[in-house]
């Protein structure tokens, strides 16, 4: 997902945004029936880091793909723990454009989400298990193998651990060879497993 832009046709048409632009100004524009005007408001909170909450609320609620766009980005800037628990939220929700948009705004927050990868990688829901994988896609964090690891050793679920193994094949390293080669004898009778480690363990071995 590509967020939301400002782009200079907004810059020199939105009246709205000359409001008050307090932080209860702000509060009161996110309300507002116009969508213009709350989409700049959800971008100018960005500033003020107790808007969390006013942000996790209106994105439940918001209608708009665009100002939910943009209370997103506001989220990520904040970064707060208000701001990731809200995103663990989304990541449950049957919405597949918020749930999906969640996980981008968790991929741009790797210090703030690391703390709590490693219950999202254990949850009892494997689709919850798999989006974190997803996250870890593009965290960049130094942990990233080390969690793959985890997660092909120690989880019982297919798909969790097919999705874990198609990134350890580009991020693993030689610590990763022998629980590869385990995770094989895990699933000895799926073939495409079989295929992808042998893959993966081409790359490590050859690099």
């Amino acid at each position: 997902m590509g967020f939301v832009k400002i782009s200079a046709t907004d810059i020199s048409t939105d009246d709205q945004r000359h409001n008050d632009r307090s932080y209860l100004g702000l509060l009161d524009s996110l309300q507002s029936t116009d969508e213009m005007t709350r989409r700049w408001a959800a971008r100018d909170l960005a500033a003020f880091p107790q808007a969390s909450a006013a942000l996790m609320e209106q994105l439940t609620q918001e209608p708009d793909r665009s100002v939910r766009e943009a209370i997103f980005v506001s989220l990520t800037q904040i970064g707060d723990q208000i701001a990731v628990d809200g995103l663990i939220t989304c990541l449950r929700s049957e919405v597949v454009n918020l749930r999906n948009d969640a996980i981008e705004a968790m991929k741009l927050m790797p210090d703030a989400v690391a703390p709590m990868m490693q219950g999202l990688l254990h949850d009892s829901d494997p689709d919850i298990r798999i989006f974190a994988v997803n996250i870890l896609e593009s965290l960049r964090h130094p942990k990233v193998e080390s969690w793959l690891i985890d997660v092909i050793t120690t989880d019982p679920h297919l798909n969790v651990c097919a999705t874990a193994l198609d990134l350890l094949a580009e991020v693993g390293s030689q610590q990763a060879i022998e629980p590869l080669q385990q995770l094989k004898q895990k699933f000895a009778d799926e073939p495409f497993v079989q295929f992808a480690i042998d893959i993966a363990l081409t790359r490590i071995q050859g690099a």
